[in-house]
């Protein structure tokens, strides 16, 4: 699969819209910890050697990227929406607001978004914007908030790791593996599970 390109982001300045941002979520589906989404905007073409999605990316070099994603980009920016308030919300709800949150983080208003498809399915905003299926693979607005984002949770996570370290966050990162199943089988949940999700719900707050 090729990297990602500025096609989309090329069409759009064309037409007159100068401040293109590219949105990306990472943590929807986890069952700890937060939901982290990042907005990136870049003023034209910027040369970024070996960007492509996060998750096919290592850490090591994710970290580094991130550093010329944040040097080359016009604007960008990292929210974190927490687990009680994805529980308290929802997580359909919790992701349209850190989304809202990214966009009025940014330091210029973007004038078009560009986000990616598995980050909002419904959304009301007044900016003119639209999902890309799989956008974090194509796009490279998109791929660079995704790399963003990704370094930001995971960096969260191996503090949580140190705090509750019997759950091995810092390996999977608050998702469903069998690793983390067999930690809830072992010691129940914690305060960062998210308590409103079903294989959550039934355990016990230790």
């Amino acid at each position: 699969m090729k990297n990602p390109d500025w096609k989309r982001e090329s069409g759009l300045w064309q037409r007159g819209y100068q401040y293109v941002a590219g949105i990306d979520e990472v943590g929807r589906g986890a069952w700890a910890g937060p939901i982290v989404a990042a907005g990136v905007i870049f003023e034209r073409r910027k040369m970024i050697k070996g960007l492509k999605d996060s998750k096919k990316i290592s850490a090591f070099k994710r970290k580094k990227l991130v550093e010329e994603i944040k040097y080359k980009a016009l604007s960008c920016t990292v929210v974190v929406i927490d687990n009680t308030v994805i529980d308290e919300i929802g997580v359909g709800k919790a992701n349209a607001l850190v989304i809202d949150k990214v966009i009025n983080g940014l330091s210029i208003r973007p004038q078009y978004l560009l986000i990616d498809k598995a980050s909002v399915t419904k959304y009301k905003i007044r900016i003119p914007w639209e999902t890309i299926v799989k956008g974090d693979n194509l796009v490279f607005s998109i791929a660079s908030a995704s790399i963003l984002a990704k370094v930001a949770r995971d960096d969260i996570m191996l503090k949580l790791a140190q705090k509750y370290p019997k759950y091995g966050f810092d390996l999977h990162k608050g998702y469903g593996t069998k690793l983390h199943q067999q930690m809830l089988s072992k010691y129940d949940i914690c305060p960062i599970h998210r308590k409103s999700y079903k294989p959550i719900s039934q355990r016990q707050l230790i």
